[in-house]
């Protein structure tokens, strides 16, 4: 089987591994900040459900944690045993609804806000200045020894094993923007000397070996993806090239599917979403003076953006999908999607997926629009509001819109009838 080129109609099915999507859309993972306690809530259920209603193919739940440690953010869902009846309820919903579920599953390593550590530094590829940890008055981060790598491994198929038990159909391991397996990938946070570091093909080795192991672990019954940076966009970052080299040890690895992004929360947030994003706003949102010192710096950091373009990162994504050749891993386009010309440019070019995030964040329903003919653009602007948006009380949403959900519903679990009695 190989990669399909020139596929015009993004409605057409998809074969991912072992499961099929109705069509080639896929909502791609972004914070809904709808958890409680590490559980997923009604509205998070609700908010995934309304896309599912409206027409993707597959839906991405944002940011699982594969441990308590490799929380971002302190209520940030988590798969674990308790966790697994309520994200049931979560599936069940999107399933039934005729849409796939994938669970985006990550550990934020050194890229940590929570003040119960269980250890004084957070983990990361090498040691050095905790760029994040500094807000928590953790100023030094740790490199992980060999053990730290076989317990972190563990840990990623552990929630591989609980997201198969809680019925999604898809795995996506965060492999970008800064959380710990990009914290290998990016020469902006690897300095190790073993055989970890260096090469572009050293500093791949742990990410691509934990996606072997969730391999195994699944045993060909879910689809197994990567989310990638095809480059930090900042100097000494990771390049195209080294790109090319992680799809392709990703590859060797077993992955079903690669969902291209870019940048680093840190270093490079505006490479993600080809436009500034509203410091003000987002400093507003944040509590402590820290906080908010943090976000003002970071405006003042942004180079000079040109105007945003729809699909500003087809350039490097058609590089690497060209330097890979003809494959049987699946590439999914994801970067500025706004409209139905731009999703077709995309199935085009030879992309077997089509991944967004803020035009369906503006309508929920937009592709089921697009596939009826009653709309063939979104109304989402890039003004990236709702970035800052999911810091409020209701969780992700479009403010030009006014879309949010019911702030009451965070506080009801979704999953209370799948819940084992007291």
């Amino acid at each position: 089987m190989q990669t399909s080129v020139g596929i015009a109609d993004p409605f057409t099915p998809v074969q991912i591994g072992p499961i099929s999507l109705r069509n080639r859309f896929i909502r791609s993972g972004a914070n809904e900040m709808m958890s409680k306690a590490t559980f997923p809530t009604r509205a998070l259920m609700d908010f995934h459900r309304a896309y599912a209603r409206g027409g993707v193919g597959m839906t991405t739940l944002a940011y699982l944690a594969v441990s308590p440690d490799g929380r971002t953010l302190p209520g940030q869902g988590m798969l674990s045993r308790n966790s697994v009846p309520h994200y049931r309820a979560v599936t069940d919903a999107i399933h039934a609804e005729g849409a796939k579920a994938s669970a985006q599953i990550t550990h934020g390593g050194s890229f940590c806000q929570i003040d119960d550590l269980s250890t004084p530094r957070a983990m990361s590829a090498s040691a050095g200045i905790d760029k994040m940890g500094v807000l928590k008055g953790r100023f030094f981060q740790r490199a992980m020894t060999h053990a730290d790598m076989e317990m972190v491994t563990g840990e990623f198929v552990r929630a591989a094993e609980l997201a198969e038990q809680a019925g999604f159909d898809a795995l996506e391991i965060h492999m970008g923007h800064g959380y710990l397996l990009n914290q290998f990938i990016s020469p902006l946070s690897n300095f190790r000397k073993d055989g970890y570091g260096g090469s572009a093909a050293n500093r791949v080795r742990f990410p691509a070996e934990v996606l072997a192991a969730v391999k195994r672990a699944t045993g060909g019954r879910l689809a197994i993806l990567a989310k990638i940076n095809l480059m930090d966009a900042v100097p000494g970052g990771a390049t195209v090239d080294d790109a090319i080299v992680t799809a392709r040890a990703l590859e060797a690895a077993g992955a079903d599917m690669l969902v291209l992004s870019a940048g680093r929360n840190i270093e490079s947030t505006w490479a993600m979403f080809g436009s500034a994003l509203p410091y003000d706003d987002l400093a507003a949102m944040q509590g402590g003076l820290l906080a908010k010192l943090q976000f003002a710096i970071l405006k003042r950091s942004v180079p000079k953006l040109p105007p945003f373009n729809e699909n500003y990162l087809m350039e490097p994504a058609l590089k690497l999908k060209a330097a890979l050749g003809r494959t049987p891993m699946k590439l999914a386009y994801l970067g500025g999607i706004q409209s139905l010309a731009g999703a077709r440019q995309a199935a085009a070019e030879g992309f077997d997926a089509i991944a967004l995030a803020r035009a369906l964040i503006h309508d929920p329903g937009l592709i089921a629009k697009w596939q009826s003919g009653a709309s063939d653009v979104s109304g989402c602007t890039a003004c990236n509001r709702c970035v800052a948006a999911m810091y409020g009380p209701s969780g992700t949403h479009c403010p030009e819109v006014g879309n949010a959900f019911d702030p009451g519903l965070k506080d009801i679990f979704a999953g209370e009838k799948y819940a084992e009695p007291a």
